[in-house]
């Protein structure tokens, strides 16, 4: 067994891991305990893995050969690499010719390396000479960019995440971080362990995983961020717990601010924001006179229509408190992606350029030429992620590329995407999974690498730099992603009119010799590595310098930015003596103004949709959905609402409900949850096409909760608002339902799943997802079945042979199988039987038209009880089950397979404190043990119950 260490794929923590392979498969992962981001410590997403990358996973799952479409709409068929990369270039290069180079667009990926970011900005801004290069960390960090850079003067998180054991009050403000960022969280429960007078403020519009730990939890109403700082900074004004010395000379425009905020009254904030102004008044209080404040800060300012206003409101209330520059204070916004922070550094962004340069600033395009060894850089402003889309769908942008991002699930307003994919005239999608929706509307699949294959660096939230490194070879015809760029980049110079060269760095290298008669090429890298330090020479004297730093170096430890050359190490935190990166040297206080949301509650929409994570997946699923075990925590896709408007709209918990918005209408069932305010609803922002779609009565395809999804965004930024929006909700009167379930082997369960989505948009609602009997995950890759289960529901029965097609995908074919129909009522039964000795187990069902024995055959398939008690119960409609058949109940642990009800019933029978019975339930059922994502929810529980032991 060889053992590889690198880094973690999914959130901006950035999670050192060592990866073991034998003979050139990934048998195991586990954290790195050298690496200062997580110590060892993994969560759920990051300690299955391997999991992931096992072959029954990636023969179904990848991308393996370039796959060309002749005609839309037709199957893509295998294709040379030669051919692939020389027809993208002609057709780029006509739509150049044609167009202008305004007609191409790129967008691409905070999962792709520094390395590829940075090729993918010069083939766009160097070669082609358009800034129409985005990413889709634009829905994700680009309003924390606009933050910093207005208030502080540069795109630098001044904190990291040791900051977090010196805080005395930490101020998470829009950011569920037990489920968005684990390994982290695990890091503030220590802390506060170690340190009990830690006083945590919590501001959310649920109250969360992460809202359940603090000691203050604000509930506002989505969208009323600004007005919350705003009136926090009104108190701090007036009780005079600001720090007049530490703004007078190290801060400019306060005086423009505090006429802002004086008519942010107490009154007038708690009336808008939906809290009791002694919950204003003392969190003001903690985070002014705290001798360490540290805000940490995600989605629920970064997403929205006032998202750099939100940004910079917060950090007015750093400066005007002096809580910056010190161990434990300052304003921290944390990640998105694994590599976010990378393509910001490389300028991957339509309006920035390498090394935090600003495209609009004539000198910076003329030190970005001067390095490339081009005339110029276009000073045209290039199209963002939304307006890219716009452009495609209005016939503008004519040839789109899309690398290692799936916008057809991702990006909001799904209806225009969809058109700006259909009507573009040539779409190539670079990408390591061939099970994304995006794959669906491709001319040209470009197959990729991905973790565990990929050589290169990512930099983490706190400005840390890490090294990714390959434990395994490249798969089937799978290249590099950076190589991709390469090769197309020199194909494309060899079609595009050459510019005169220029005396820099960029055309030309050791690597590319100048040969008489031979063109120099902008592309000149065979290695990850070269492409990395001519990237580190653009940080030269820049506020990110990384020219102290080398692969060599990366190589024996992470190490965080700035690190110029001549330094012995990276700076922990920023701005320590008081000076910042702006033409003073003095930070600026924004006079952002409060704007309301983009979509306001009204009688047609009466609720307010907010969108957020769950706790075991990550973005589209296109890796942790081929898990079944990831599931078992939240199992299919509902939307949830508070009891009081279920029971309001006489509703009952499943049933199923319209959700529309002004965009378009989704159908699914309804959950109560006392997290939401009264008039809000949430949806998770996984469940895309992939696991939820349907067909509207007028034959439109209706796919995830990004059909609901607004495309307005914050005009500084351009980041959509894709955490809220106005919808109604309606009950969906769809009397005929499914339910098919079935056990099959881990390649079939795969297989399965992917024919099933051209079934699914027959149905108004559908939603398809894997499950696992929950195998410890110790022995996971021995132990583990894996299932399919496909909900549906329509108007009327659809023709037999859709039953039999679903039939034949969930096995319940052959002698086994056991039958019922009744055509005239639209009913039909089907079940799967395996027989061991004198047992009988179910292996697989179909229920059509009549699913009110769902409760207890659904518990017999995934239990794998005996079922030979129930005989033609099993085929019988609507037929009660003679023994209790009790569902193991919803799933707490997903390392160890623990279900709510085992843990409530130990809790029950324990006794002690708080902590001795979290102590309890871990020792005797392991919760909590492993990667330790589910400690909130274990610590939830624990709470719930020792008031009731208390009365007893």
């Amino acid at each position: 067994m060889t053992e590889t260490r690198s880094t973690c794929p999914y959130c901006g923590v950035g999670c050192g891991v060592i990866i073991q392979s034998e003979a050139g498969q990934i048998t195991g992962v586990r954290g790195d305990p050298q690496h200062p981001a997580n110590f060892g410590r993994l969560c759920t997403k990051g300690s299955t893995l391997h999991l992931t990358a096992a072959a029954p996973v990636t023969r179904q799952t990848r991308l393996l050969q370039p796959m060309l479409r002749e005609r839309r709409n037709g199957a893509p068929l295998p294709v040379e690499w030669g051919r692939a990369l020389d027809l993208a270039a002609a057709r780029f290069a006509q739509a150049v010719t044609d167009h202008g180079p305004d007609a191409v667009g790129f967008y691409i990926s905070g999962q792709l390396l520094t390395e590829d970011y940075y090729v993918f900005n010069k083939l766009a801004k160097g070669l082609i000479g358009t800034n129409n290069v985005d990413t889709n960390s634009r829905l994700c960090m680009s309003s924390a960019v606009a933050g910093y850079k207005m208030t502080l003067g540069a795109d630098a998180p001044p904190a990291c995440y040791e900051d977090v054991d010196h805080a005395d009050c930490l101020f998470i403000a829009g950011s569920n971080t037990a489920f968005a960022h684990p390994v982290l969280f695990r890091r503030i429960e220590e802390a506060r362990a170690a340190k009990p007078q830690m006083k945590v403020i919590v501001c959310d519009p649920r109250r969360t995983d992460t809202a359940e730990f603090a000691d203050l939890f604000l509930p506002i109403q989505p969208g009323t961020d600004v007005m919350l700082f705003h009136g926090l900074l009104h108190i701090m004004l007036w009780e005079g717990w600001t720090q007049p010395e530490y703004i007078a000379q190290h801060t400019s425009g306060f005086d423009a601010l505090k006429t802002v905020v004086r008519e942010c009254t107490p009154e007038q904030v708690a009336q808008t924001c939906g809290i009791p102004k002694e919950d204003l008044f003392t969190a003001a209080q903690w985070f002014a006179t705290s001798n360490s404040t540290l805000s940490l800060y995600c989605q629920g300012l970064n997403q929205s229509s006032s998202g750099t206003a939100k940004n910079a409101a917060l950090v007015n209330l750093h400066l005007a408190t002096a809580q910056i520059g010190r161990p434990g204070a300052g304003p921290f916004s944390l990640t998105g992606q694994p590599n976010a922070m990378g393509g910001r550094e490389v300028g991957g962004l339509a309006n920035l350029l390498s090394a935090h340069r600003d495209l609009a600033n004539p000198q910076h395009r003329a030190e970005v030429a001067a390095l490339w060894g081009v005339p110029s850089v276009p000073d045209k402003p290039g199209k963002t992620a939304v307006e890219m889309f716009q452009a495609a769908a209005d016939g503008e942008i004519k040839a789109l590329w899309i690398a290692c991002t799936n916008p057809a699930q991702s990006m909001p307003d799904q209806a225009t995407v969809r058109r700006a994919l259909q009507r573009a005239e040539f779409v190539v999608v670079q990408e390591a999974f061939a099970t994304t929706t995006t794959c669906e509307f491709a001319d040209l699949l470009l197959p990729a690498t991905t973790w565990g294959e990929k050589d290169g660096t990512v930099t983490n939230s706190e400005r840390r730099i890490s090294r990714v490194r390959p434990a395994v070879g490249k798969p089937g015809g799978a290249r590099h992603d950076w190589e991709i760029v390469v090769e197309f980049g020199r194909r494309l110079e060899a079609r595009l009119p050459s510019p005169p060269p220029s005396p820099a760095s960029g055309r030309g290298s050791p690597e590319d010799p100048e040969t008489p008669g031979q063109r120099r090429t902008l592309f000149p890298y065979a290695t990850p590595e070269s492409i990395w330090l001519e990237h580190r020479e653009s940080t030269r004297g820049r506020d990110l310098d990384i020219t102290g730093l080398s692969y060599g170096l990366l190589e024996r430890s992470p190490q965080q930015w700035p690190f110029a050359e001549g330094a012995a190490q990276g700076r922990a935190r920023l701005y320590e003596d008081g000076v910042f990166p702006t033409a003073d040297g003095k930070a600026r206080f924004a006079a952002v103004q409060y704007r309301p949301l983009a979509e306001a509650r009204e009688s047609r929409y009466p609720f307010s949709l907010t969108t957020g994570r769950l706790r075991d997946q990550w973005h589209g699923m296109s890796r942790t959905g081929t898990l079944g075990r990831l599931f078992g925590h939240v199992p299919e896709p509902v939307v949830e609402m508070h009891p009081q408007d279920i029971a309001r709209r006489l509703l009952r918990e499943g049933d199923l409900v319209h959700v529309t918005s002004k965009r378009g209408s989704i159908v699914l069932p309804v959950q109560a949850s006392a997290a939401l305010g009264v008039n809000q609803a949430f949806i998770a922002m996984h469940w895309g096409p992939e696991f939820l779609a349907g067909v509207s009565s007028t034959g439109e395809r209706l796919a995830g909760v990004n059909a609901l999804t607004t495309s307005a965004y914050c005009p500084t930024s351009k980041q959509p608002e894709l955490k809220h929006a106005a919808v109604k909700i309606l009950k969906a009167e769809l009397p005929w339902t499914l339910l098919a379930a079935a056990w099959l082997p881990g390649g079939d369960a795969l297989r399965a799943r992917e024919q099933l989505k051209g079934l699914m948009g027959l149905f108004p609602f559908a939603s398809c997802v894997p499950f696992s009997n929950n195998a410890p995950l110790a022995q996971a890759a021995t132990r583990e079945r894996t299932g399919v289960l496909l909900r549906a529901a329509a108007y009327e029965a659809p023709p037999d042979e859709v039953l039999q097609r679903l039939e034949v995908l969930f096995g319940l074919t052959g002698v086994e199988t056991l039958r019922y129909a009744d055509r005239r009522r639209g009913q039909r039964r089907s079940v799967r039987v395996r027989r061991e000795g004198a047992d009988m187990r179910l292996e697989g069902l179909l229920l059509a038209g009549d699913t009110s024995a769902e409760a207890w055959i659904k518990a017999l398939l995934l239990q794998e009880a005996p079922a030979q008690a129930y005989g033609r119960l099993l085929l019988s409609p609507g037929a009660k089950a003679p023994v209790a058949v009790q569902s193991k109940g919803k799933q707490v642990c997903s390392c160890f397979g623990v279900a709510a009800p085992a843990i409530e019933d130990h809790l029950a029978r324990c006794e002690g404190s708080t902590e001795q019975r979290l102590a309890s339930v871990q020792d005797k059922l392991r919760c909590g043990t492993n990667c330790g994502s589910c400690v909130p929810e274990l610590k939830r529980m624990v709470r719930a119950i020792v008031p009731l032991a208390r009365v007893a």
